[in-house]
């Protein structure tokens, strides 16, 4: 094995560039970088859209529970104010 990385390394480089049709991805690795980026962008607006939503649900959720217990709080003080007789003698 080390004979072997040793070939590898001891290989010369070529003296000659590369022909650019070999190097270069083309047209179709364009289309794939440029597929990868929009689907990673509608991807992202997907994730933000259902955050939003399920931010907006929350608040939605958090007053009507505050009217809720606003309600209830009232109703509770209703009750107690009819429970006091105001025309019996204070001792």
């Amino acid at each position: 094995m080390l004979t072997a990385l040793a070939a590898l390394a001891a290989t010369p480089t070529p003296a000659t560039t590369p022909d650019e049709s070999i190097v270069t991805p083309g047209p179709l690795g364009f289309a794939a970088v440029a597929f990868i980026g929009v689907a990673v962008f509608l991807l992202v607006w997907d994730m933000l859209r259902r955050i939003r939503r399920g931010r907006y649900r929350e608040e939605v959720n958090a007053e009507l529970d505050a009217e809720e217990q606003a309600r209830a709080a009232e109703a509770a003080s209703e009750t107690d104010d009819e429970d006091i007789d105001r025309d019996a003698p204070r001792s």
